[in-house]
């Protein structure tokens, strides 16, 4: 590459990039970055009031699955309790049962 095509890249990139700022400054752009940025806040209004929504609704979720495990835990206590119960009655009815064979 020579050092005039080199120059001529330089020089034209200072063009474009003068003309780019130009562009960048002018009161249309400004009006669109306005625009850009109020249409971002209210997205952003949007989802925090969704955020709001949302974890009020896991919450909701949490505590009811939280409940429905402890309903379960005691569910499994109480048959527990009812099969030990049951094993108990059974071995005193066997050493009943040997005792008068005896």
């Amino acid at each position: 590459m020579s050092i005039w095509s080199k120059v001529g890249l330089v020089a034209g990139g200072f063009l474009i990039g003068t003309a780019g700022v130009k562009i960048l400054g002018s009161d249309d752009a400004k009006k669109v970055y306005t625009e850009c940025t109020a249409a971002v806040l209210r997205a952003k209004d949007c989802i925090l009031e969704r955020k709001d929504v949302l974890q009020e609704n896991a919450e909701d979720i949490y505590a009811s699955a939280n409940d429905i495990n402890a309903r379960r835990a005691e569910e499994k206590r109480q048959k527990e309790y009812e099969d030990a119960k049951a094993l108990v009655e059974a071995c005193e009815m066997e050493a009943a049962a040997a005792a008068e064979e005896a």
